[in-house]
């Protein structure tokens, strides 16, 4: 005997309003949504109804690689692994050039590189080197040197960091605040570090179950949560004693 297949909605019917220079988080737990509403926005995939627009143009996953290379030129991803996401095979240089290649940007694209790399604090000779010859923070930093390389106007980060120790992740941290105040970014993040999302963004929304349950400033929500969910979100956050880190009071 058949069954009938059962659906899962990933997202339902969702209105965010992002403002051109905002940096948002995006929150909640696993399933919650959070990285099928990046790909909407990204045009990496379809939605089934609804509508994505930037600066009023819409975002039609449907039409040529081509149709979107406007969306291209504007935006760019960083990935959760950046070993994962760095073809063995090609050099940094190579990797980071990748999208003014593909995007048909003129230019001294050797001298781009070279700035980029600069930029992400590390040094022009390693355009040579190839990824399995690099630390996990200097192939994260190759990762963003891709992604900004062609200066889009949208930084997409998809759980940057999580793949990253304690101590590289505070350098890769400086790094996305040392851009946001340089570049001008529009800068949306996907991430279970709540650290991450009070340090670098203006406002946070809050997915469960593929809705929106909460959004507002950074402060508001996590320092004062309106929703229970949001509230419990928070407090699932490990909190280490003093006592343990072995700090002591004084008299």
């Amino acid at each position: 005997m058949f069954e009938r297949a059962q659906t899962q909605t990933a997202l339902h019917p969702t209105d965010l309003n992002i403002e051109a220079g905002e940096s948002i988080g995006l929150i909640g737990e696993s399933g919650s949504g959070k990285s099928t509403l990046v790909r909407l926005l990204l045009g990496l995939d379809r939605p089934t109804s609804g509508s994505v627009t930037i600066d009023g143009k819409s975002v039609d996953a449907s039409g040529s690689a081509r149709s979107l290379h406007w969306l291209r030129r504007q935006s760019g991803l960083v990935f959760q692994d950046p070993y994962a996401s760095l073809d063995p095979r090609m050099n940094a240089g190579q990797i980071i050039a990748e999208p003014l290649w593909a995007l048909g940007i003129a230019g001294d694209r050797r001298s781009r590189v070279r700035e980029v790399l600069t930029q992400v604090g590390l040094e022009p000779e390693m355009a040579d080197r190839y990824p399995h010859e690099f630390s996990g923070g200097q192939r994260q930093r190759v990762a963003i040197a891709r992604a900004i390389v062609h200066r889009p106007r949208i930084l997409v980060g998809d759980e940057p960091m999580s793949a990253l120790d304690v101590t590289v992740r505070a350098q890769v941290l400086e790094l996305f605040e040392q851009l946001l105040r340089t570049e001008e970014l529009t800068l949306i993040v996907v991430s279970h570090d709540i650290g991450m999302v009070q340090n670098l963004c203006d406002t946070v929304a809050v997915m469960k179950d593929g809705r929106i349950v909460e959004r507002g400033t950074t402060t508001d929500v996590l320092l004062n949560p309106q929703q229970a969910y949001t509230q419990r979100l928070l407090a699932a956050i490990p909190v280490i004693p003093a006592a343990a880190r072995g700090d002591s009071a004084s008299a």
